[in-house]
């Protein structure tokens, strides 16, 4: 039997009934579709979206696409990889707007689906319009920038092509070590095509994400290792919150006495106030995590893809000190020269602390207590007259979200103040895009949290920076009802940034929001940006704070209002937070005619921790 339908009409129809399930709990596998319609698509997945119905696919209007793929990523990584959404896009621009959002889902290992549109198959007429023309290669198209950043790429040419590769985008999708963006380009007379497709393309398929244990033997020799161990310390990466190893990994380290440090993509594995738990480790790290993996000589990584933050340019963990990867991805759980337990996070703990029976690691101290009292006076206690900190804006936000509410950030000075800092109490309540560190990812990933969780309320933390790059789906949300709270930290420019030019030497060239001044720099007066304004004209509610005893009331306000929020606040920028309590390797000119950048590489050549020799895989 057979069904004759459009190219267009048959994919929506065919990923209206895939599902996933793991641990007998079936998801949706692409919950809806977020489209902007040109003559590259409007034609065949738009006439197919409208023909199928909301019931059938939900669709989202975006506004910008690459901010459309981070709404995407945002609801697929709080729905732990196990649904996600899917993006459509007109040929040319819209389709290379997509590459940016593509690569953050990649390096991030979220799964999305790129719908874009493509030139004729039939090549009626060259060049079409938005046509790339490459004389050597007639078939390549704009998507093909998109195939470096995919984990599946392919170009529907015909219609024939279509099962097999959805069958192939699906396998990705629900891999959880092969996932990331999936590119199907969609030629636009082939969308609209027609074809008698098997009726068995459109049953319920539902795909079984496995949660494979690692191999015995080295389970047996990882549980030797950490027997054996003075100093041993868990490293929590993203891979236990995508697992959802959040309670296994409390029981090993409760059962074990095994202190547990945090990636930024693992942070609120632990609650934290958990008597094991350090905080975050590496560059932006606590002092209590960073000393433990400092004196660690066996360290338990759980799903960490070990980046430089971590392990602070590779300086931070001591020469000898041995490494056991629990990592569902080969690739990862052989870095660092270590001992790879390839599985699945949650079962690989609960495996491992079946061999750690009656094992209890040796009693570590480390000045938690001492940390907490940092954090609480970087937070103030709210009662400030003037312009907040950085950090008692964070302090603000701890003293008013409840439990289950949820913070997203990507870019900036702000990650790092929340990795050392933040407070997680629930493991979703920390959404930190730091794997690509996208600027404009906050705001619409917040949308796609909200879509995710309902019943959580979402505050996307932005500077000013950030704001400015990517804030059109605030529009989506006034037009969604989709009740996120945006809060706009206000610091003329791009202040991370700023802070690392002046230590490199570069005396802060480039990142200042400011008039030129008569020398033709950046240093005049600040410019007359109101984004509090910009943002009540988008249809936020705006609710603004000059001083940090206004700012807790105004996200209280935020919270309680049942509409979308902005709440605007200038940050006094000359009161940073704690320092880094580790190295970050981002090397200075080695020779300069300038005095400041001589001085910063002396300081740089003085700073810099000798090169360790442990080969990393």
């Amino acid at each position: 039997m057979s069904t004759r339908l459009t190219v267009a009409q048959a994919l929506v129809r065919f990923l209206s009934v895939q599902f996933t399930e793991r641990d007998g709990v079936r998801h949706r596998a692409v919950a809806g579709m977020w489209g902007i319609f040109g003559h590259g698509n409007v034609a065949g997945v738009g006439q197919a979206l409208v023909e199928a119905g909301p019931g059938a696919m939900p669709y989202h209007q975006g506004r910008n696409e690459q901010a459309m793929v981070h709404a995407a990523v945002g609801y697929a990584r709080t729905r732990h990889g196990l649904s996600t959404m899917a993006c459509t896009t007109s040929i040319g621009p819209g389709a290379t707007n997509l590459v940016t959002g593509a690569a953050l889902a990649t390096v991030n290992r979220v799964p999305v689906l790129l719908l874009p549109g493509d030139v004729f198959a039939t090549r009626p007429a060259d060049p079409v319009l938005q046509q790339l023309e490459v004389p050597w290669a007639y078939d390549v198209t704009v998507n093909d920038a998109l195939r470096p950043v995919s984990r599946y790429f392919d170009r529907i040419w015909r219609p024939e092509m279509l099962p097999a590769s959805l069958l192939q985008a699906m396998r990705v999708l629900t891999d959880p070590v092969a996932t990331g963006a999936v590119t199907l380009a969609l030629p636009q007379d082939v969308q609209a095509e027609a074809y008698d497709w098997p009726d068995e393309l459109f049953r319920e398929r539902v795909w079984h994400v496995r949660r494979p244990v690692p191999d015995a033997a080295a389970l047996a020799e990882a549980a030797a290792l950490l027997r054996g161990a003075r100093h041993p310390l868990i490293v929590a990466g993203g891979g236990v919150r995508i697992s959802e190893a959040a309670p296994a990994l409390a029981e090993l380290a409760t059962a074990t006495g095994i202190p547990v440090a945090e990636t930024q993509a693992g942070k609120g594995s632990l609650p934290w106030d958990h008597p094991l738990a350090l905080g975050g480790i590496g560059h932006t790290g606590s002092a209590p995590a960073d000393a433990a993996a400092r004196a660690a000589d066996v360290v338990l990584g759980v799903g960490t893809r070990w980046t430089d933050f971590t392990t602070a340019s590779g300086s931070l963990f001591a020469p000898d000190a041995r490494f056991v990867s629990l990592n569902a991805a080969s690739f990862d759980g052989h870095k660092m020269a270590g001992l790879a337990l390839v599985g699945d996070a949650r079962a690989g703990l609960t495996a491992l602390a079946a061999e750690l029976t009656g094992h209890q690691a040796p009693p570590a101290a480390y000045d938690t207590a001492g940390w907490r009292a940092v954090t609480d006076a970087a937070f103030g206690d709210g009662s400030g007259d003037g312009p907040p900190s950085q950090s008692e804006v964070i302090g603000a936000l701890d003293a008013v979200l409840h439990d289950r509410d949820v913070v997203v950030n990507a870019a900036g000075s702000m990650p790092g103040d929340l990795h050392k800092l933040w407070r997680s109490r629930d493991v979703e309540q920390y959404h930190v895009e730091y794997g690509f560190s996208c600027m404009g990812y906050e705001i619409p990933a917040a949308i796609g949290v909200r879509l995710a969780a309902p019943d959580r309320e979402v505050f996307a933390l932005v500077g000013d920076g950030t704001y400015l790059m990517l804030p059109t789906e605030v529009v989506t949300a006034v037009q969604e009802g989709i009740p996120i709270n945006v809060v706009i930290v206000q610091n003329h420019g791009y202040a991370s940034i700023g802070g690392l030019s002046q230590q490199v030497g570069a005396e802060r060239f480039g990142t200042a929001y400011r008039f030129r001044a008569p020398d033709g720099s950046f240093t005049g007066e600040p410019l007359p940006v109101d984004l509090a304004a910009n943002a009540a004209s988008l249809g936020l509610e705006v609710f603004t704070a000059t001083t940090a005893k206004e700012l807790r009331a105004a996200l209280t306000a935020a919270r309680e209002s049942p509409r979308p929020t902005a709440v605007h606040v200038v940050t006094d920028p000359d009161r940073p937070g704690p320092p880094a309590e580790a190295w970050w390797d981002v090397p200075v000119a080695e020779v300069s005619t300038h005095p400041a950048t001589r001085e910063a590489r002396t300081a740089y050549d003085g700073a810099r921790p000798a090169p360790h020799t442990r080969p990393r895989l």
